[in-house]
């Protein structure tokens, strides 16, 4: 099983294809180098042939007179070949010596050549020269490849290990967001995800602390105010109709822990919810229905609802139950604290990236400066656990929404509740 580290693998992976490049062109330019040399020698050869030919065209040489015009490395004759018509160059070795040869057409009519023939021996030693002071400078590539991939392994993967150091160092009780200043543009999406991640881990555990505890106060409470009514009571002897009242209060007050007690039991039930097998669903043609059924509620009210829907059809993969339970928990608080013969607005639009619905009412509007998602935040002098909107912004958490509270800005009093369901692969129009 491989366990190095992702450093260790990208910089042996960089350094052996860097050194293998290294190499490769070392032993190309030394073979390229090679080849040009000896060619240029056999070309010079042949142009001395040509010259021997050309000063012999109105004499005729001998052997002694040809040796008269060679080098001391070059030797120079007259010989005659059958069947020879090209010019040929070819290397050679005789006595640990290397030659070059070539042969270059005199006389056609007699079959005789101008043999020409260097000791190239000088020449392969300034080749190998030039091929060790190639493996010198090779050598010298290599080192210098190595601490190129080290560092620039070490540069591309420092933004993965800053993440994976800011990461390792994080619990509930220092989650803290990724810097994206420092990092390359190609992470910014990972950062922006991991800190959208962080966020939403941020407001789920200060949610269950402010839902454990505002449990605790909330069911404390009314124990204390009974326990106290009880103790006075029997202090000492009193009229029946003190009684009465006392059991009211009681039964009043057990109501109201047992919609408590109901409320946290949703919850429960919602993170079931959220593992609802998703289906995939016409969204307009589910909220057309729900409104129908929202249309009664406020009916019983005086309250008009008005549905407005520019869309024919939206098709995606989601938990109606979890949908349900948002639309449902901003009718319900519409429909609350919207007064009689006044009009709730269920519009339905999209853009490019969403479809909205929004639920906007003629209520008393919100203080926007108070998270109203927080668990037991309630608005106004209404009765309620105040769990509604904590449950939906689980809902809109769990299948990839989003959903905010503002007053409305058209002059009229009121709020606008939205909820914003984004496209993805799986949506049709």
């Amino acid at each position: 099983m491989n366990t190095r580290s992702i450093y260790q693998q990208f910089s042996f992976k960089l350094i052996f294809a860097t050194s293998l490049f290294v190499i490769v062109i070392s032993f190309l330019f030394y073979g390229f180098t090679k080849t040009t040399v000896y060619e240029e020698v056999g070309d010079n050869l042949i142009k001395k042939a040509k010259l021997i030919k050309e000063a012999s065209i109105n004499s005729i040489l001998s052997k002694e007179q040809l040796k008269v015009i060679i080098a001391d490395n070059i030797e120079v004759d007259l010989i005659t070949l059958p069947h020879q018509t090209l010019i040929t160059v070819r290397e050679f070795r005789t006595k640990n010596q290397h030659f070059i040869e070539v042969l270059y057409p005199f006389d056609k009519s007699t079959n005789s050549y101008i043999k020409v023939v260097q000791n190239i021996d000088n020449v392969d030693k300034m080749i190998h020269k030039i091929f060790s002071n190639v493996i010198i400078l090779a050598a010298a590539g290599l080192i210098l490849v190595i601490l190129y991939a080290l560092a620039v392994s070490k540069t591309l993967l420092f933004p993965i290990l800053n993440i994976t150091n800011k990461l390792s160092n994080m619990n509930e009780n220092s989650l803290t967001t990724i810097e994206t200043k420092k990092l390359p543009i190609e992470f910014h999406p990972l950062a922006n995800s991991i800190n959208s991640l962080t966020n939403k881990i941020q407001m789920y555990v200060k949610y269950q602390k402010e839902l454990f505890i505002g449990a605790a106060h909330e069911l404390k409470t009314p124990l204390a105010v009974m326990k106290l009514k009880s103790e006075v009571v029997l202090l000492k002897d009193r009229p029946i109709e003190k009684y009465k009242d006392t059991l009211k209060l009681v039964i009043s007050e057990i109501d109201g822990m047992n919609s408590m007690v109901s409320s946290i039991l949703d919850i429960g039930r919602q993170e079931g919810a959220q593992f609802e097998k998703p289906i995939e669903m016409d969204i307009i043609e589910f909220i057309t229905n729900k409104v129908n059924n929202y249309k009664l509620l406020a009916k019983e009210k005086k309250i008009t609802i008005d549905f407005r829907c520019e869309i024919e059809k939206f098709i995606t993969i989601i938990q109606p139950t979890l949908i349900n339970q948002i639309l449902q928990n901003f009718v319900q608080n519409s429909i609350k604290f919207t007064p009689e013969n006044k009009t709730i607005i269920i519009e339905v639009k999209q853009d490019e990236k969403s479809i909205i619905i929004n639920i906007i009412d003629e209520g008393i509007g919100i203080d926007e400066s108070i998270d109203l998602f927080a668990p037991f935040k309630r608005i106004g002098n209404q009765k309620g656990a105040g769990l509604g909107l904590y449950l939906a912004k689980s809902a809109s958490d769990a299948i990839g929404a989003n959903i905010s509270l503002k007053n409305r800005t058209d002059g009229v009093s009121g709020t606008v509740a939205c909820l914003k369901l984004y496209k993805n692969p799986t949506c049709k129009l």
